[in-house]
């Protein structure tokens, strides 16, 4: 080869290597920022979402008697939950700043307390009737408003300055008054407020309260729906995939059935909702807002990726294990059930668990059925009104209260950290059971 040759094939390496070196940089500078977005996301949402796994509790000093209860303390427990306790806590408040005169000021002074702190002060008395009579110091849940201010440590003092948040984190955004704000001083600076950690948040069912929000009747709600899913697609799913795979003969009808299953893996699942409410609701009757009818509304929408992942699973048995068992006499139904689908089995559990995951997800085909609906009781069966998880993000993002932020974000750790869970279970799944050929 000659020496002008040689440069030539020299300078085309270089060309060569500076054009991969590029593609390389390129490549990597992607998968850092898809990595540097993804911590700036999930770090913005943990930041948010912490604070809804604690609340603030002010302490009040509080005369459990008959002349601010209305009742004796021998009363039934019935007639004990029926106390005025909602006057017991607002005579407290009176006692503690006995200047607050006018109507409108008392009406702000109890708004530091939640309304949700009477029944817990219900149950209370039923739970220590010696108390009665005497005056007792009790934690009594705050406000959101009052919460969100304290459990960021905000200085109180400091003037409302709306419209500056953006530019300068140390401002006061609040819908509290000023004389709301000096009481909740007077509660800091005595050293009555308390941030703990609490369990409300997944213990309630939802509330217009954001500071008694829970997650309990969606979790509740998701539970049932995706037991329903299960119960519905994996055995139709399972079924059909051997019979298109092991027994079908291959013919356009065939092909038509295989075309059909790929497009409906690809159809936009708010489709699938309106399926939901034109036949299960609106022809069969069935109950709106039940797990039920979102069970089999999310069944339709995973049957075809528990399909397709069930035929690839047994499509990986190699025909040698068919063909030996059909030495040995095994009908065709026998080798099936006793050989290929064993074998097959991990992978069809994989393929099953990530379309559930993509079911727990799911939020457009749910509203479409009515499961956006303002839940607060805990659904005892398939057939009681109920929501899910992701329904009830929407919801939450889509409430005025600031707190409801909190929720939301928390909502959504508690969303993500179920499908890592199932996703993780899926790829151990796969990594314990399967088998190289």
């Amino acid at each position: 080869m000659s020496d002008e040759t040689t440069q030539r094939v020299r300078a085309t390496l270089k060309k060569r290597y500076l054009k991969e070196k590029l593609f390389r940089g390129f490549g990597i500078t992607a998968i850092a920022a898809s990595l540097g977005f993804l911590v700036i996301l999930l770090g913005s949402i943990i930041y948010k979402g912490m604070p809804a796994f604690q609340a603030t509790y002010l302490k009040v000093d509080i005369t459990l008697n008959e002349d601010t209860l209305g009742v004796g303390g021998t009363v039934s427990d019935a007639e004990m939950q029926g106390a005025n306790f909602s006057g017991a806590i607002k005579s407290a408040m009176r006692d503690r700043f006995p200047d607050v005169k006018k109507r409108k000021a008392k009406k702000n002074l109890y708004a530091l307390v939640s309304s949700g702190a009477e029944y817990a002060l219900a149950e209370y008395m039923i739970n220590n009737r010696e108390q009665f009579g005497q005056t007792v110091s009790l934690w009594l849940l705050a406000d959101d408003e009052a919460d969100a201010l304290i459990k960021r440590n905000k200085d109180l003092s400091k003037p409302i300055r709306r419209g500056e948040f953006k530019n300068d984190s140390s401002a006061l955004v609040t819908r509290l008054n000023k004389d709301q704000l000096g009481w909740l001083q007077s509660f800091k600076d005595a050293g009555d407020t308390d941030v703990r950690i609490s369990s409300t948040f997944f213990t309630n069912g939802n509330s217009r309260e954001p500071e008694q929000a829970g997650i309990r009747a969606a979790l509740v709600g998701s539970a049932y729906t995706l037991l329903i899913t299960f119960a519905l697609s994996f055995p139709i799913a399972v079924a059909a995939a051997i019979y298109l795979e092991e027994f079908a003969p291959q013919n356009r009808w065939t092909d038509l059935v295989e075309v059909n299953i790929n497009n409906l893996a690809a159809v936009p699942s708010i489709v699938f909702g309106l399926l939901g409410l034109a036949v299960f609701i609106n022809y069969l009757q069935l109950p709106r807002s039940a797990p039920v009818v979102g069970g089999v509304v999310l069944s339709l929408m995973t049957l075809p990726t528990i399909i397709i992942s069930s035929r690839a699973a047994l499509k990986a048995v190699p025909p040698s294990i068919r063909e030996a068992a059909r030495g040995l006499g095994a009908s065709p139904v026998q080798v099936v059930t006793h050989h290929v689908l064993p074998l097959a089995m991990p992978g069809i559990l994989t393929g099953t668990i990530i379309g559930l995951a993509q079911a727990l997800g799911e939020t457009a085909p749910l509203l479409m059925i009515g499961m956006v609906a303002f839940i607060v009781d805990i659904p005892g069966s398939v057939t009681d009104p109920s929501t899910v998880l992701p329904v009830q993000v929407f919801l939450w993002a889509d409430a005025p209260e600031r707190a409801f932020t909190e929720r939301t974000s928390a909502a959504i750790m508690v969303l993500l950290a179920f499908l890592i869970v199932m996703n993780l279970a899926a790829v151990l799944l796969r990594k314990k059971f399967e088998r190289r050929w």
